[in-house]
Formats: C-alpha cells, structure tokens, sequence
C-alpha cells in the first residue's frame, strides 16, 4: 500500500473512532421510553405526540397526538402502573372537520394546561366551526372527560388563525394563546379569554402588525407560544422580536419590543423563527433561533435599567457534522434549580432526527458549556423531539417525540441527565 494511502486509511480510522467517541460520549445519559404509540392512523390511542407534557401532583403526564383516535388528534394521560410501566388513557378523541364543532390537529409546538380546579386547556391547528383552529376546554366527569369549544377563530383583520404554541392562565382564569394567522395583516395575534356568566369572551390584546415601532413584516407572525410572570405580564415573540405585553389597569394592554434581531455580528436570527421564551427567578429570558450561529442559537435576555435588556448568545449550534450537534432548536427550554437550561432540537445529530442538548452556566463571566446528551433516533428510539421538555423534582426531562419507537408512531420519553 503506498504512503498516501495509508495516510487515508489512516485519517479515515480517526474519524470513525472521533464519531463513536461523540456518540458513546452524548448518550452517558439513560433514556427509558415511557409509551410507544402505534403507527396507523387509526390508532385508539393516538399517533404522532407533537406536544409538550403537563404533570399534575401525582405525577401522571397529560399530553396531546396529532392523529390517530377518531382521526383527527387525541389528548392523552399516562400513569404509573406501580409495576414501573406506564398506562396510557386517551381522555379525549378530535373528530374534526371543518363547518363542524370539534377540532383537528391539537399539540402543534403546544401543551395543555391545567387551571385551578383541574380544567385542562389547549388548542387545535385545524378544526373548529370556520376550520381555522380552536381553543377547547376538557372538565373532568368522574372517569370521563367533556370537551368544550371556548373559541373558535374566523381569521380575518378581527380575529386570529391556526393557534399553536404553549397556552398561558392567569390567578383569575384568563387564557392566553397566540395564533400565526389573522389580524389586520395577517401576521397573527395574541389574544385572552376571559369567562363571564358561563360563556368565554375573546380579545385581541396583540395584534402583530400594529405595534408602534413597526417591526412587523405580514406573513412573518406570531411565534408560537407565550410565558406569564408572576405579576401577569406576558412575554413572546413575532418573528424577529421578543416582546412584553403588560395590563395597563384598564382592560387594555401595554407593548414593547425588548430585543430585535438584527443579524451578524449580533445573533444572525433576523426573520427567523423564535422560540417560546421563559423566564428565571432573577427575570431574565431565555429562549431559541432557528437560524444564526449558523445552525441555530439559545439566547439569553436580561433586564437593565431605563427599561433596556441586553442579549447575549449563549450557544451556537454547528449542525448535524460537528460533534453530533443539533439543528434549528425550538420548543421550550426547561431552566433547572441550578441554573442548568435544557432544550431539545428535533433535527441534527448522528441520525439527523433531533438531539437533546444542556447549557451549564459559568462560574465566571465565561461561556456556557454546551453538552449534547441525548442523540435521538436510534434502535427502537424516537425521532423529531419537537414539543419541549419539562423535569421532575428529581432532576429527570421528559417529552415527546413525533415518529420512532417500538410502533414508529412516536413515543413518550424520560432520560436522566
């Protein structure tokens, strides 16, 4: 064999060892899949999970399928069996159809959400009596649960189109939600609903292209998704913004635009889709690009005085060829007690179907430490996290995934860090 080929075997050895150790490397964690669902649209059970879990206190998980049940979507509970397996329920099958009261394709970059009396809340895509998605209410019955339609969206320059993303819920009940269609120009809205004497009264409190600085471009929308902070202010994003809306006392709402994306050198994200953000206890925001750096970013955002916030990129994500990266983040990022943010992208990776990721904060002024810690789409594993995560007490990240699994109609996933 001549030198120069040596040298390629050589050089071609390394770098398949370089990949295993990356790979061996990212998956030290441990991953139990919790449920696998089948694979066929008509599956009872529900088909392809795109949503973010909710837990209650007894640790059962409350999620959402895209199909599947009646054809149209499920919303779904597992439980502990005390045999350490999981039982899944479907607490509610969409049957969609447009013209028609029920909806189709609930979970769309989504959770439900539970108020104080156990409600539980979410959205469809789809569905609704104009097809142009819904809000739904479920109330439980004894061991059944009852759906019912708060809201269904006519689009247009008065209402929103195609929720999606995380809802949020206030001490009196109000539930707040962003569509990515609808309003004046058909950038989407935020909007609130409120209860009154047994009926649900909307209001557009955001409509994305009438804020004042006159950053929105038709078309670009609302990203899905809104946080709440303790005193009722509502953050999201639209676009290539992050904004505040805040009560002005009067039933109306106050806004403001706290950081613009403007492209390289400052992040590279202008125009790019923006992830739900979230909040620290020191009030500082957290959240995702699709784009910049260059395969993504997780910024963090951080309050200053005179109202300014100041940004900085936290992590850059490189892609599927280096490192076994992630690709285009999204979904909402868990921030853990120690400071510790958690995130999931549902494409890069060795397989280049998502990755979970982990941002360990400095002790200093340094960078943060980005780990790859789970590498999904493996043998019997998931593919296409794309719902977020939440985290137990014990530390444990929990989530979804679209397709992959046992059944290849994606699963329902633990991993421990």
């Amino acid at each position: 064999m001549s030198p120069a080929k040596v040298r390629q075997a050589f050089l071609l050895l390394w770098m398949g060892l370089a990949l295993a150790f990356a790979a061996c490397a990212a998956q030290a964690q441990t991953e139990t899949v919790l449920y696998n669902f089948c694979s066929s649209p008509g599956c009872p059970d529900g088909l392809a999970p795109d949503s973010r879990l909710t837990s209650d206190e007894a640790v059962n998980f409350y999620g959402m399928t895209a199909n599947g049940g009646l054809g149209y979507g499920t919303v779904f509970e597992l439980s502990p069996n005390g045999r350490g397996g999981w039982n899944e329920t479907v607490l509610y099958s969409f049957s969609g159809g447009q013209n028609g009261p029920d909806g189709d394709y609930p979970g769309y970059y989504s959770d439900v959400i539970f108020d104080s009396s156990g409600n539980l809340y979410g959205t469809t895509l789809y569905g609704g009596a104009e097809g142009l998605g819904m809000v739904f209410e479920l109330s439980r019955a004894g061991t059944s649960w009852t759906e019912t339609v708060l809201h269904s969206f006519t689009g247009g320059t008065g209402d929103g189109a195609y929720p999606s993303g995380d809802l949020a819920i206030d001490v009196a009940g109000n539930v707040y939600g962003t569509t990515s269609s609808g309003g004046s120009a058909g950038g989407g809205i935020v909007f609130e609903l409120s209860p009154s004497g047994g009926v649900w009264n909307e209001q557009v409190i955001y409509d994305s292209a009438l804020d004042k600085y006159g950053y929105d471009i038709p078309g670009v929308g609302m990203a899905p998704g809104l946080a709440m902070d303790t005193a009722g202010n509502l953050y999201g994003a639209n676009g290539d913004s992050v904004i505040e809306l805040s009560p002005n006392g009067n039933g109306g709402w106050n806004s403001a635009m706290l950081h613009t994306f403007t492209g390289a050198p400052d992040d590279n994200a202008l125009e790019g889709y923006i992830g739900t953000p979230v909040l620290d206890q020191a009030g500082n925001i957290y959240g995702t690009t699709i784009v910049g750096g260059p395969w993504g970013i997780t910024y963090k955002l951080s309050p200053e005085k005179k109202g300014k916030w100041k940004e900085k990129v936290i992590a850059a994500f490189n892609g599927i060829f280096k490192n076994n990266d992630g690709v285009s983040p999204g979904g909402a990022l868990v921030i853990s007690a120690d400071g510790n943010i958690y995130g999931v992208s549902d494409s890069g990776g060795q397989y280049g179907t998502g990755v979970m990721f982990e941002l360990i904060p400095p002790a200093g002024t340094g960078k943060y430490e980005h780990k790859t810690l789970w590498i999904f789409g493996g043998p019997g594993d998931g593919w296409l996290p794309r719902g977020g995560l939440i985290q137990d007490s014990a530390g444990n990240l929990y989530g979804t995934t679209i397709g992959g699994g046992s059944n290849d109609g994606g699963i329902v996933f633990e991993i421990t860090p």
